[in-house]
């Protein structure tokens, strides 16, 4: 299967490969995961990762007035071995910036576009809870990282994108990055926190009996007085008819706007496309009068892991005292833990109630190039001051009363 090449007046380098010493790698530029076989799909992307469905759905989303998708397809010696997804956004600089940055930024922003937002290309997935360069056994991101970025630096140039980053990466993957950041030319930047939950069993109770003496008190009670205001029932779909979508189409975009941190936009039309993959469920909560949707969440079962991916509440019902986030939750853990998960991951921001219900947080790494090497000097200054705590209010108010010891 051919991958796209250069050629006069072309958007898409083809195959690049590196200097001697690491000429057995080269990429393949595909324009859409479809165009990549399947069988390297499963190989590079298994459970419990979001593999080719996930990136089928967001290209079919209709999102690309956001995002421009590409993926390179590493190859070894003409053999591929690899899959580094990538995107290019116009990026919010304080988005990421410390506080007083940012605020400067906002104001520049009204009057000049790019003071505020940067062409970026985008190593990783456009909302994937890690990012990921998916490598066939026996291969590290230290050996195929180099000639990653240099395609990443072509394509950057021909899309006239001011920034590349390799976006939300974990350990170990951001192990490997670490140790030659500086062959690559990049530099390190902190980035949101991922979420995630350990479960012991099967059912609610041994989550219960997992949690901090304090969290399981203040969880039990929340339950206690949500579930005294009015009685809900719960079931757990796949394929909803677009009746229901509409509902929970509804709900999620109230609780969307009423998120404070905003990197992506979807549609109705992600559900419509998502609702098509196998590992997609939702967990509906209605009225038991009225039948009307209360409150749902749409999570990818993954194996081992379950992810609570979007969720969706209706904030005007009782303004608030009927704890719905709470109560979803309670059916998630039970869903969830009795199809066999034994992690849940449950994505950035939102951190207090997350908090509340026992995640730990996953440190997640953002390596950065700025093609202009003075402002690359200064934006490797300036994002040193970038903390979780400059990121995030309920991560900043945490950590102050409890440390880092208490995650």
């Amino acid at each position: 299967m051919g991958g796209d090449r250069i050629d006069p007046g072309g958007r898409l380098p083809g195959r690049i490969q590196l200097m001697p010493g690491h000429s057995e790698f080269s990429v393949r530029w595909f324009a859409s995961a479809t165009q990549i076989a399947g069988d390297l799909w499963e190989t590079c992307f298994p459970p419990p990762l979001e593999g080719q469905w996930w990136y089928v759905a967001l290209e079919n989303s209709r999102i690309e007035d956001q995002f421009t998708f590409a993926y390179m397809q590493i190859e070894r010696s003409g053999e591929p071995v690899g899959i580094a997804p990538v995107f290019i956004m116009d990026v919010p600089i304080d988005l990421v910036a410390p506080p007083a940055i940012a605020r400067i930024l906002k104001l520049l922003g009204t009057l000049i576009r790019a003071a505020r937002y940067q062409r970026t290309l985008f190593i990783g997935s456009v909302c994937a809870d890690e990012g990921t360069v998916g490598l066939k056994p026996g291969l590290s991101l230290t050996q195929v990282a180099p000639v990653i970025q240099r395609a990443a630096d072509e394509r950057a140039r021909i899309e006239r994108c001011s920034m590349v980053v390799w976006k939300d990466f974990p350990d170990p993957q951001a192990a490997d990055l670490e140790s030659i950041k500086t062959e690559l030319g990049l530099f390190k930047l902190a980035s949101f926190p991922g979420t995630r939950l350990r479960l012991s069993g099967p059912g609610v109770e041994p989550y219960l009996k997992a949690l901090k003496g304090s969290r399981r008190h203040n969880l039990k009670k929340k339950l206690r007085r949500g579930k005294e205001l009015g009685k809900l029932y719960t079931t757990v779909a796949q394929h909803p008819d677009d009746a229901t979508l509409d509902e929970i189409w509804g709900l999620f975009w109230q609780t969307y706007e009423k998120g404070k941190t905003k990197f992506e936009r979807f549609n109705v039309e992600f559900f419509r496309q998502i609702r098509r993959c196998p590992q997609a469920h939702f967990i509906l909560m209605r009225e038991t009068d009225t039948r009307a949707l209360t409150a749902f969440m749409l999570c990818f079962q993954l194996g081992p892991r379950t992810i609570n991916k979007f969720l969706g509440i209706d904030y005007t019902l009782d303004g608030g005292n009927r704890f719905l986030y709470f109560q979803l939750w309670e059916q998630f853990i039970e869903w969830a833990s009795r199809t066999g998960a034994t992690e849940l991951q449950s994505g950035q921001t939102g951190y207090r109630a997350k908090l509340d219900v026992g995640h730990d947080l996953v440190p997640l790494t953002n390596y950065c190039k700025h093609v202009s090497p003075f402002l690359h000097g200064i934006f490797e200054k300036v994002t040193r001051d970038v903390t979780w705590e400059t990121l995030d209010e309920d991560l900043a108010a945490f950590l102050k009363a409890h440390g880092d010891d208490s995650i």
